[in-house]
């Protein structure tokens, strides 16, 4: 059986490693306005949440001013935004100025 040779141990100069980006945090920020019925049931649509996880999240912002509600990297936490936008403001709440709900991006390191 031949033996192998170790691997050539890399120059510091010449040393590449990739680089990994931080994780990102999804913020839910309260509403107003929106109902807590309609909050659920875009978290439970975007995300697959159960509904008890659902409702601790949005009482979270509710009750603090902001939840996160999902931490990946930033392009799969920018979809997650764009998802949550497209769901619009809760249809029986438009008359009041509902608005889709209010989400922002964070880095977490």
């Amino acid at each position: 059986m031949a033996a192998t040779a170790a691997p050539p141990i890399p120059d510091a100069a010449t040393d590449v490693r990739t680089k990994h980006q931080p994780p990102y945090a999804v913020i839910l920020h309260n509403d107003d306005v929106n109902t807590f019925v309609f909050v659920v049931g875009v978290l439970q649509k975007v995300f697959g949440y159960p509904v008890e996880k659902c409702v601790q999240l949005m009482l979270e912002a509710h009750h603090t001013g902001r939840s996160v509600v999902w931490t990946g990297t930033l392009e799969l936490a920018e979809l997650k935004a764009d998802q949550i936008h497209s769901c619009g403001p809760d249809p029986d709440q438009k008359g009041k100025g509902a608005e889709p709900l209010r989400v922002s991006l964070e880095p977490l390191a």
